[in-house]
């Protein structure tokens, strides 16, 4: 298992030499530092306890800046464990490219946006109701909650039922995403399909668990005169 954090930038879309669209999220994936190495032997099991995104000391409040000085390392906005890692040591920087190659199938954990407290017509994808015969509002409501009358079946609202509440907010695991490129000069990754949660939101990228040896291969088209500034490409 191997895993790295970065912050999500935003979705756009590359092309293949056979003209296929492929969408892909950008991920600003800065280099991961091993603040924390957690092992069998002492913890009882094995990971190692990344920093990602540094920040300045008037952030972090006084246990926070003396975990970090005693592991003589950065100071850290976020820190984050993934387990099954093993073979790192204290200070130790991690690469997105190192830890994965282009077109390995990974797995992708984020946050979804979160939408407060919601009807059940928009949580749950419920029909709305008729708005005819001067119904009011109660065509948004969800109508009867209860589980029947008498008997074994009590008249009582069974747990887990369909009805309004906090909508989104969850942390989703997107599974056998792929690794479509790097961008080494922004500090970047292109993961193919759609990853929740908001931009600058915090995105955590791991080995697949389902197929950890599948590679898949890609032939972009790289637009070199594109990546060059507006003025350069003028005079070309």
């Amino acid at each position: 298992m191997k895993g790295i954090f970065g912050t999500k930038v935003g979705m756009t879309q590359v092309f293949e030499e056979n003209g296929r669209l492929i969408p892909v999220t950008l991920v600003r994936v800065e280099p991961n530092q091993v603040v924390s190495v957690k092992t069998k032997e002492k913890d009882g099991y094995d990971a190692v306890q990344l920093g990602f995104n540094q920040t300045d000391e008037k952030n972090l409040n006084k246990p926070e800046l003396g975990h970090f000085k005693k592991a003589n390392t950065n100071n850290y906005k976020y820190l984050e464990e993934v387990r099954g890692m093993v073979g790192y040591k204290v200070g130790d920087l991690l690469k997105v490219e190192e830890l994965f190659q282009e077109g390995q199938v990974v797995d992708v954990q984020a946050r979804t946006k979160g939408r407060g407290f919601t009807g059940a017509i928009k949580r749950w994808n419920f029909k709305i109701g008729s708005k005819g015969h001067g119904a009011g509002y109660p065509h948004r409501f969800q109508g009867s909650v209860q589980a029947g009358r008498g008997g074994s079946q009590a008249q009582r609202v069974m747990k887990g039922k369909k009805m309004s509440g906090h909508y989104g907010n969850e942390l989703v695991t997107i599974q056998n995403l792929s690794i479509v490129g790097f961008l080494p000069e922004v500090s970047s990754v292109m993961i193919s399909g759609a990853i929740p949660g908001a931009n600058n939101s915090k995105v955590r990228i791991t080995t697949s668990k389902k197929n950890p040896n599948t590679v898949l291969t890609y032939k972009l088209i790289i637009n070199k005169k594109a990546s060059k500034p507006a003025g350069e490409q003028a005079q070309e």
